[in-house]
């Protein structure tokens, strides 16, 4: 094990991480969008598995990352109406709901996928872009400020998401919504479009999430790429008691987690195999069970808005 604990083993496990915690924290940011609101998306990773394939797709086909990159945006807003249809007009119950948007992009990913492409392909994705004299710092340099523009993305997200949320009458509307829907109608603020906007922001976040996967980290698209990230980004909400510098936390801490048991791999650590790949898993459910005792989930969490009740 003295091999891992080494300047260049502990900087390339930093930088690992960083890299595989870019899906996670345009997921689950855009998640809390929604949460906030009153509704729960179980469908995350249905649309992420959409916006990786149509990402990927797109940019294959037309040789432009960024239009396969607004596709996969356009994809994932598209999911996201459906489902602000389904649970905030029809008002059927969200995890239901969630889980059947889920079978459809896995299913729809899977088909399409078959039908379009001969075998799994792989395409030359965003490059990482050195931010200049910071990018020069010893060590540090390469590790923080060498990543492509996706990844800087996520992390932007982060204190972009705070703000909006703490620091904007949008913001104070979405929470009211979500803590009180009667009394934030009283008001005047409209419950259904805060929520459709919401759902349909967190959709077109889950996206990016999925492209980030297809276009940015690995490079190529196969079926069942995600293999549950999207839930994982769930918990990492309720991990982040609803807020983003929350969840920035928890998506580092099973990041971290994640580059190191696949770190452990590379360097051929005598350490049991399945257990390196159980401990991210893990950690995330020892610290989601630890974290949901002092979190304070919007009360209408939910819970369908009737204009009227009380």
């Amino acid at each position: 094990m003295s091999n891992v604990f080494t300047i260049p083993v502990v900087l390339g496990i930093i930088y690992s991480g960083l890299r595989l915690a870019t899906p996670y924290l345009y997921a689950a940011i855009g998640e809390a969008f929604a949460q906030n609101s009153g509704v729960y998306n179980l469908g995350v990773d249905g649309i992420m598995l959409m916006g990786a394939f149509s990402g990927f797709y797109v940019g294959m086909k037309t040789g432009n990352l960024w239009w396969g990159l607004l596709a996969a945006m356009g994809v994932g807003l598209l999911m996201g109406l459906l489902m602000a249809v389904v649970s905030v007009t029809l008002k059927a119950e969200q995890g239901i709901s969630g889980i059947g948007l889920y079978m459809f992009g896995l299913g729809l990913s899977s088909l399409l996928f078959k039908k379009t492409m001969s075998g799994v392909e792989s395409i030359s994705g965003f490059q990482p872009v050195r931010i200049p004299l910071l990018g020069n710092i010893p060590y540090l340099g390469d590790v923080l400020f060498n990543h492509n523009l996706l990844v800087y993305g996520a992390f932007l997200l982060v204190p972009l998401a705070s703000f909006i949320l703490y620091k904007t009458p949008f913001g104070l509307m979405i929470r009211a919504v979500g803590q009180n829907p009667q009394a934030a109608d009283t008001l005047g603020i409209n419950v259904d479009r805060i929520r459709y906007i919401t759902v349909s922001l967190g959709g077109m976040l889950a996206g990016i999430a999925g492209a980030s996967l297809s276009i940015s980290l690995i490079n190529l698209f196969q079926e069942n790429m995600t293999s549950g990230m999207g839930f994982i980004a769930i918990a990492l909400v309720y991990f982040g008691s609803w807020r983003p510098l929350g969840i920035l936390g928890g998506a580092l801490l099973f990041s971290f987690v994640n580059a190191l048991q696949l770190w452990l791999q590379v360097l051929g650590v005598n350490f049991p195999y399945d257990f390196a790949v159980m401990l991210p898993y893990a950690m995330t459910i020892l610290a989601l069970a630890i974290s949901v005792r002092r979190a304070a989930m919007p009360d209408a969490l939910g819970k369908p808005f009737e204009r009227g009740e009380f």
